[in-house]
């Protein structure tokens, strides 16, 4: 088995809207244990995104702007286990149609949830780890995750593994197997590596809050496989995700047994019983046409990069950013800053929730403007965020940020950001944006 390899560059890939979403959804409803966005915005507040999908995108951009899509969970969509949260069912509805009612219907509209038994799921779970005591949720279900508490007798644990298909292609999973940036997210180690058979893993430890204002830490592993299934376990040092006092300084089981765990041949004859994805009947509409492509990282911090202020002595540091966006941390001798932008068309389903209230000015072209000023919202001590929003009339948004440190999660590293409201207002009115994604005025 190789080891473990240090994670190299984000994949360049147009991750669009998929299967995998719909499957998610009717997992979450399934359980009955949402996806709580409410909890998520210690994630998705204030820092930079990952995890591209339109879906999650419009609801979270509501939540503070475009670069307010910091880190859904360390590699994608969701945020550590699916099954771990506890909100209820009005806190689902990002995820996905509602699913079918049986797993014949769920197989055939290609949608749903697969009705494996939990028992099955758990048998693999306790053959693949080390001796212990198990409370295994919903052990008499069905289901495609299985979650519990596990107590080897150093502290009780809240552990769970679900399995999934990525997409409609194995490279729809990429960004669930790629180490998050640590300018969003905050570890202690993440590692990739390539796994015979041609798949991908990714073990990740790092914690459940990224300011630590609790210590609970969350290790993961996830395998994408090279026919595109996922398979992703977590492990807490708490028997909760959330709301429970730690038990153990770390989780129960290491890297390596996390590694072991996603890789056990037990999981693949589960992985088969996963409904099939059919395609939707009937013709393509003109509101199915692909949205205009997002820009690459590399060109996101390149075009960022040509529009910086001159003459103000910025020095870029560090740079890093995904499909559609990107940053920069610069320092002009006083102190590093997070610049950010995020560029995103057809976003006029959520205007009015972004401008629709505020201080918001109107150009003679219909574009609407909003410069904000507001405390950071990671953790980071003395943190600012200042932002500058704007959307054209076609809905194609733009919106750059810039704090006074180098990551949310860290102190400020001086007095205000490197980039005043009015700077960064003129770097997101930039012809260039549209001009990388072909979206026509």
């Amino acid at each position: 088995m190789p080891q473990y390899g240090e994670h190299g560059p984000h994949d360049e890939l147009d991750l669009t809207d998929g299967y995998f979403e719909e499957e998610l959804g009717a997992v979450l409803r399934h359980t009955g244990e949402g996806f709580a966005a409410d909890d998520r915005r210690e994630l998705v507040t204030g820092g930079l995104a990952r995890g591209r999908r339109r879906l999650f995108r419009r609801r979270l951009a509501v939540t503070g702007g475009a670069l307010a899509l910091a880190a859904i969970g360390v590699g994608g969509v969701y945020g550590g286990s699916v099954l771990g949260g506890s909100g209820g069912p009005d806190q689902v509805s990002v995820a996905g149609p509602k699913p079918g009612g049986s797993s014949s219907g769920a197989a055939e509209q290609g949608k749903g949830m697969a009705e494996i038994p939990v028992a099955d799921l758990a048998a693999v779970l306790k053959a693949n780890t080390p001796a212990g005591d198990w409370q295994i949720d919903n052990l008499g279900g069905t289901g495609q995750a299985v979650s519990g508490i596990y107590d080897d007798g150093k502290g009780k644990a809240a552990v769970s593994v679900g399995l999934y298909r990525a997409g409609k292609s194995a490279e729809t999973g990429l960004d669930q197997v790629t180490c998050p940036d640590k300018a969003a997210v905050p570890y202690d180690a993440c590692t990739t590596a390539r796994v015979p058979g041609g798949g991908r893993l990714m073990v990740f430890q790092g914690y459940e809050y990224p300011d630590k204002r609790v210590l609970t830490k969350n290790w993961r592993a996830v395998l994408l496989t090279a026919d595109g299934f996922i398979v992703d376990a977590s492990e807490y040092n708490a028997p909760a995700e959330k709301g429970a006092e730690i038990s153990r300084e770390t989780p129960p089981f290491g890297a390596a047994q996390l590694k072991s765990l996603v890789l056990a041949d037990g999981w693949r004859p589960l992985l088969k019983q996963l409904p099939v994805p059919v395609p939707p009947k009937g013709k393509p509409t003109a509101g199915d046409a692909a949205p205009p492509a997002e820009p690459s990282p590399a060109l996101v911090q390149a075009t960022l990069r040509s529009l910086l202020p001159k003459g103000k002595g910025l020095k870029v540091v560090d740079k890093g950013g995904d499909q559609g966006y990107g940053y920069l941390v610069v320092d002009d001798g006083k102190g590093a800053s997070l610049v950010g932008i995020d560029v995103q068309p057809r976003m006029n389903d959520v205007r009015d929730d972004l401008f629709g209230t505020g201080d918001v000015q109107t150009l003679p072209d219909g574009t609407v403007v909003k410069l904000d000023k507001r405390p950071g919202e990671k953790g980071g001590a003395g943190v600012v965020w200042w932002i500058a929003d704007t959307m054209a009339t076609d809905g194609f948004r733009v919106a750059v940020s810039s704090f006074n440190t180098a990551a949310q999660h860290e102190a400020a590293t001086r007095a205000e950001p490197a980039l005043t409201t009015e700077q960064l207002k003129a770097i997101a009115l930039s012809p260039k944006w549209r001009q990388l994604t072909g979206s026509a005025r």
